[in-house]
């Protein structure tokens, strides 16, 4: 048996804005997968601003709802925003073990040798992996690219064999990586897009490490330099993530912003100056704030219902999400959304906490914007054979006289 519910919802859709914005066909991405989603068109959507950038960006980081786009799939060169995909490589072999934070990496002359932004390690000398990584993030170093990507994959170009398999896995279609670092070469290119794919990816596998993105100087070998990201010291809720800038990139800034219940993610490439990155993402932030309003149907990690086991320890688990269900919408048209709980009967066990035993869809007009999976808060152990034989005969007869 199949239990199906509506419960009222609200959430936007997305708005794609190419010179001077205006509402078109919309698209999404989904924050479980990276994948792009279809949203419903609607007439009423807010028009962004205009927005003095190539190409840029305004996501709902929780949701994966789009607000705004322009020129998102446009293929650019990404300068130091490179160094997202290297630190979820570096994120990726810590979580495999191998690599540690404390490790200590002995730094490869071709590592100092490295061009551009530095965090001035020295040849030779050990240097902790949690240290390199502040200088990678913090300090947007190539040297601390180039000698993390050694330590990972024993050499540049097997790491950068390994960004790119990473990039196609997450579904970055319009994205080339040729070096961990983001120097400009023929061929090494992105987009708003697929940068934004790639921020949701760290922000929903490796959250641990987000904290990095969020501190506001870094010290090594006596020399203090401060985030790039000049923005969180305007906006104490601006916690991240990257900035980069090039000759041929622009001035470039994807930045992250918590005001419970929303997380925002905006991106913003080939901005004229430094002052205009952040001028432009402040202006997308306002508006994306103004524009739309929240709501948090379901908490993270919370209970919403009790499902009742069969042939288990345990007769009933209590069920919800591992992510926060929030949407936003333009002002006042909350009730335009619905979502839909499925959960397949009977259930029976065992079930370990985190299966998946539902799902939640959000739709608007008979849409799909989103999923969500419901998963077991509990573990429901499998009973005895005298309870799973009593369980099967009763089974058994609702079958019959249902």
């Amino acid at each position: 048996m199949t239990r199906v519910c509506g419960v009222g919802a609200a959430i936007a859709v997305a708005s794609l804005a190419v010179a001077q914005p205006k509402p078109a066909a919309p698209v999404g991405v989904d924050l479980a997968t990276g994948a792009p989603v279809n949203a419903a068109l609607d007439s009423g959507l807010a028009t962004p601003p205009p927005v003095a950038a190539a190409a840029y960006l305004v996501v709902e980081a929780t949701s994966g709802q789009v607000l705004a786009e322009g020129n998102a799939k446009a293929r650019r060169d990404p300068a130091s925003l490179t160094k997202l995909m290297t630190a979820y490589i570096v994120f990726e072999a810590l979580h495999q073990k191998q690599l540690s934070l404390g490790q200590r990496v002995r730094v490869p002359e071709r590592a100092w040798k490295a061009e551009g932004s530095r965090m001035f390690i020295e040849p030779g000398a050990p240097v902790t992996t949690e240290d390199l990584l502040r200088g990678l993030i913090i300090q947007s170093g190539n040297d601390a690219a180039i000698a993390l990507a050694i330590a990972v994959s024993g050499n540049e170009g097997e790491f950068i064999a390994r960004m790119n398999r990473e990039a196609k896995r997450l579904g970055m279609n319009d994205t080339n990586f040729l070096n961990p670092t983001g120097l400009t070469q023929q061929g090494h290119y992105s987009t708003a897009h697929d940068l934004a794919v790639l921020s949701l990816a760290l922000m929903r596998d490796y959250p641990q490490y987000m904290k990095f993105y969020g501190e506001r100087t870094f010290t090594h070998n006596n020399i203090t330099q401060p985030n790039r990201n000049r923005l969180m010291a305007d906006d104490p809720t601006v916690d991240g993530l990257k900035t980069g800038h090039t000759d041929a990139a622009g001035w470039c800034l994807i930045a992250t912003v918590n005001r419970a219940p929303r997380r925002l993610l905006t991106v913003v490439l080939g901005a004229s100056s430094e002052a205009a990155r952040i001028g432009e993402s402040r202006k997308l932030i306002d508006w994306a704030f103004s524009a739309y309003e929240p709501r948090r149907f379901y908490e993270a990690g919370k209970s919403f219902q009790s499902l009742t086991v069969w042939k288990s320890t345990v007769d009933q688990i209590p069920v919800g999400f591992r992510d926060d269900v929030t949407a936003v919408n333009t002002r006042g048209k909350s009730h335009e959304i619905t979502t839909e709980l499925t959960i397949s009967e009977p259930k029976i066990g065992p079930i370990q906490a985190g299966d998946t035993v539902g799902v939640l869809k959000v739709t608007r007009s008979g849409n799909l914007l989103y999923e969500r999976d419901v998963v077991a808060l509990e573990a429901a152990p499998q009973a005895g054979f005298v309870k799973r034989t009593w369980h099967s005969i009763v089974l058994w007869w609702k079958s019959i006289f249902k």
